[in-house]
């Protein structure tokens, strides 16, 4: 394989994740360990749903900094949760102390950011003018850049910022988008991943699209009908990996794949072309072949057609001897997260040689001949590929393995 296709790996030096399986990795491998789904029957606001979501206990309880007032909205509260959780505050600060404000970047992704603030501002209008309330600030909660601004206020950074809207690949993309800026010698470290959160634009949207289940999601089941909507913030900080050797078992990025097959504005390529390219590519930059691949964690959103696309694209590859599942029939789908939060699940997974269950199913569909796991494993794992598929066909594939020296 060409030494010029091959990336420079990425340690991840802090990592962290909230979501309905809970607040931190703790609480996150508690629940994937006991193949806990914690999805809920649909209860947000005033939602007239029959469907099942993932959502983050105590977001509304978050207050934010009062110099920070006006990031205030439900996806800056459950990114400063996120925040808050396994030391990783600490580690950004002590990274701040290394490199310097101005040499730390932000690269978050998310779908719809504060759009709950405004669809209860549009409650608030004026009756006689329709305007909105002057309490109201769209660029710092609505506007998809907030969640980046939001973090890089908190923590007085001064380096690049950016935010990264691409439907469900968002956060996983942003790890391409830091490891750019780290090549390029414009920053020294980043943090990077997503935030996204429930509202009404986002489950009546899918709602309308005829794509949200009645029942709890069931990823790759033969008689899969749909998503789970569900909340999330995750976060990596990544850094150069070190001159001297990584601390064996500290995990490293070390493959990133991306494809745009434009296929259609909300289908996959049916037989998920972009979704193998995405693969491929990452294999080619992590210098890896398909046979050193130990878990493959799947987009799987339990649609009929994303299943069987990206069911398709795994077995051209891998065949049906790597095991692989989808972890939203536990967390639910969290869309402009999802690639953030899973890239936490695929390092939980190397730290802890475990590969989890996909929850939920009851019959595996016949026609996707992949090594689909059913209970959870304890085993060697040194390499995990993590997917990420948005709309539009815009893909993303992320290898994450264990620094093998001391």
């Amino acid at each position: 394989m060409p030494n010029e296709r091959l990336m420079n790996p990425l340690l991840l030096s802090s990592y962290t994740a909230t979501s309905a399986l809970g607040h931190g990795l703790a609480q996150t491998f508690d629940a994937l360990r006991q193949s806990r789904s914690h999805l809920i029957p649909c209860a947000f606001d005033d939602v007239d749903l029959n469907t099942y979501i993932g959502k983050v206990e105590g977001v509304e309880e978050v207050s934010l900094p009062v110099h920070l007032s006006r990031f205030n909205c439900r996806n800056n509260q459950l990114a400063m949760l996120g925040l808050a959780q396994d030391g990783f505050e600490d580690a950004v600060r002590a990274a701040i102390a290394r490199h310097g404000a101005q040499r730390v970047g932000v690269f978050l992704g998310t779908s719809t950011a504060g759009i709950l603030q405004t669809e209860l501002a549009y409650r608030r209008r004026d009756a006689a003018t329709g305007a909105l309330p002057p309490d109201f600030i769209y660029g710092t909660t609505h506007n998809t850049y907030s969640v980046a601004d939001f973090t890089r206020s908190y923590f007085d950074l001064e380096g690049p910022a950016v935010v990264i809207s691409s439907a469900c690949s968002s956060s996983a993309k942003v790890f391409s988008t830091a490891r750019r800026m780290l090549d390029a010698g414009l920053i020294d470290a980043a943090i990077v991943g997503g935030v996204d959160t429930l509202c009404l634009t986002t489950l009546y949207g899918f709602n309308s699209l005829q794509l949200i289940s009645e029942q709890i999601c069931r990823p790759f089941d033969l008689n899969r009908n749909g998503i789970s909507i569900g909340e999330a913030a995750a976060f990596a900080l990544v850094e150069r990996v070190p001159t001297e050797d990584a601390d064996a078992g500290a995990i490293l990025l070390l493959g990133i794949g991306e494809s745009s097959d434009a296929y259609h504005m909300s289908s996959p390529h049916p037989d998920g072309l972009g979704a193998s390219m995405a693969m491929q590519f990452a294999l080619n930059a992590a210098g890896l072949k398909p046979s050193d691949i130990d878990y493959i964690n799947l987009h799987g959103t339990a649609t009929q057609s994303n299943d069987a696309a990206e069911g398709k694209a795994v077995h051209q590859l891998f065949g049906a001897s790597t095991p692989c599942s989808s972890t939203k029939g536990a967390t639910g789908h969290t869309l402009g997260a999802a690639g953030g939060l899973e890239a936490i699940i695929s390092a939980l997974a190397l730290q802890n040689n475990f590969t989890p269950a996909g929850l939920n199913v009851k019959q595996l569909d016949p026609a996707t001949p992949i090594h689909y796991l059913l209970k959870n494993q304890f085993t060697p794992v040194q390499y995990v590929l993590s997917n990420s598929f948005g709309f539009g066909g815009t893909n993303c594939s992320l290898i994450f393995g264990k620094a093998k020296q001391a």
